[in-house]
């Protein structure tokens, strides 16, 4: 059963039990102040009937010690044609409570006589062939006598008043309900139509389609349910969007590593091949060893690459303050004997919170990339011939951090390449990449490393002027 037909029918059975408890009430109370005034005027009634009885007696010839049944008889008969309408229906009983006078249509019984006493005034609601009346009794102290005058008041209009109003009260409470049903159905509509919209929205979202969005129609509790929904559902997006571009690198990177290891084993394969089933010359023998040993150490490079990349990945670094000082010694002296580049190093001394051994690992591969463009690079046309050849390593305080960069002079990286070439096995120029023993895994490994430090490879870089590769430590602490 849906949410707001339940909520329509919760409603309407709190309305209909209101309106019938409160119709109840009301009907049953009206009707006791009818009934009540109704008995009122029947005890009055009785009360003025015994003082004209009592009146009438002391009006009876002295010749008459005790008032006789024949009077008395004779004066209930004036009193019941005395009444409004031509009578009145009473009933005359004598000291023994024997009955002396009855008016016609007098039908109750006796139940209510044997109750009355000299002091007491009695009465009770009866009913009598469908019709109600206010049955009353008293005594009468006449001319000697103690009688006892019974008088019967017909009230059937009052019951007839509450059986109308409690039938006019049900047709008003169906029209209520219905009316008020309607009126609900709409409300309930109106309530509910933001999870309709989620509703809508999750069978979207279960189909596929995530970027769909549910309409916010209100800002009550359930318009923040709907606004919290949508941003579940950008997150969701999100994630998804990540995990589709992790399987799309993923595929190209099984694709690339596929292709990288293709290319040496074929030439591996081939002149191991010409050398098992061919003689060759000393010549030819010297050059197919050497293409075996140059892709073979290809190999052995990307395999190394690789390994650092999921070491990487899985390692938590353990961070410590090291002095920028050390650093910049130990590349000095690992790139001492390299004649191929001019490096340069200049360097602010601080204090920084690394992993060393990682941080020297992101310096050694960016060093030796911009080794190889400035090789590349030295003979382009319009190359300042004091920069070619030149790699500059600098360390400087930054605002938030400590700044290393790795500058060149060589060809550069074209714009549209940029963004791609921290991916695995990416390589703007692979022909020459792989004279170089190249695999495409160096920047990729710089970029995993730094994201353990919680920073990033920044990268500027003009085709044919050169790139400049920094990075960000921090939080860093500077010595006085």
């Amino acid at each position: 059963m849906k949410f707001s037909i339940k909520l329509v029918l919760s409603t309407m059975i709190v309305l209909a039990l209101a309106l019938g408890f409160s119709g109840f009430y009301f009907v049953n109370y009206v009707f006791e102040t009818s009934l009540d005034r109704e008995v009122g005027q029947a005890l009055d009634e009785s009360s003025i009937l015994s003082f004209a009885f009592e009146t009438a007696a002391l009006n009876v010839p002295l010749k008459y010690s005790v008032l006789p049944d024949s009077v008395v008889e004779e004066i209930a008969s004036k009193l019941e044609m005395g009444g409004q309408g031509g009578g009145r229906l009473l009933r005359i009983a004598d000291e023994e409570k024997n009955i002396l006078y009855t008016s016609s249509g007098f039908t109750s019984d006796e139940g209510l006589l044997p109750q009355t006493d000299q002091h007491t005034k009695s009465y009770r609601v009866i009913r009598a062939q469908d019709r109600f009346y206010v049955h009353t009794c008293v005594s009468i102290n006449a001319l000697n006598r103690i009688l006892y005058l019974e008088t019967m008041k017909d009230v059937t209009e009052v019951f007839t008043e509450r059986a109308l109003g409690f039938s006019l009260y049900r047709k008003v409470t169906v029209v209520m309900l219905l009316t008020g049903m309607v009126v609900m159905l709409f409300i309930a509509s109106l309530l509910t139509k933001p999870i309709r919209l989620l509703t809508q929205a999750t069978r979207k979202m279960a189909a596929g389609d995530y970027a769909y969005r549910a309409r916010q129609v209100s800002r009550d509790e359930l318009g923040q349910l709907t606004g919290d929904f949508n941003r579940m559902a950008n997150a969701l997006e999100e994630n998804i969007c990540k995990l589709e571009e992790e399987i799309e690198a993923r595929e190209e990177f099984m694709g690339a590593f596929a292709h990288e290891l293709k290319t040496p084993l074929t030439a591996i394969i081939g002149y191991a091949d010409m050398l098992r089933s061919h003689k060759l010359d000393e010549e030819k023998s010297i050059m197919s060893a050497n293409y075996i040993y140059t892709e073979g150490k290809r190999l052995e490079t990307m395999s190394f690459r690789l390994l650092d990349i999921i070491v990487a990945k899985q390692e938590e670094a353990q961070m410590q303050e090291a002095p920028v000082g050390e650093l910049f010694a130990y590349l000095r002296e690992m790139f001492a004997e390299k004649k191929e580049a001019d490096i340069r190093f200049v360097h602010e001394e601080a204090v920084v919170w690394m992993e060393a051994n990682l941080i020297k690992t992101v310096l050694v591969n960016l060093i030796d990339n911009a080794c190889k463009a400035s090789e590349t690079g030295a003979g382009l046309e319009g190359t300042d011939s004091d920069t070619a050849g030149v790699v500059e390593v600098t360390g400087q305080k930054a605002e938030n951090g400590y700044r290393i960069s790795v500058r060149d002079y060589g060809i550069g990286i074209p714009e549209a390449e940029q963004s791609k070439i921290i991916k695995a096995f990416y390589m703007v120029d692979k022909s020459r990449a792989r004279s170089k023993n190249g695999a495409g895994l160096g920047l990729a490994l710089c970029a995993e490393i730094l994201k353990i430090h919680h920073s990033e490879l920044q990268i500027e870089s003009k085709e044919g002027e050169g790139s400049c590769f920094s990075f960000i430590l921090a939080p860093c602490r500077c010595k006085d």
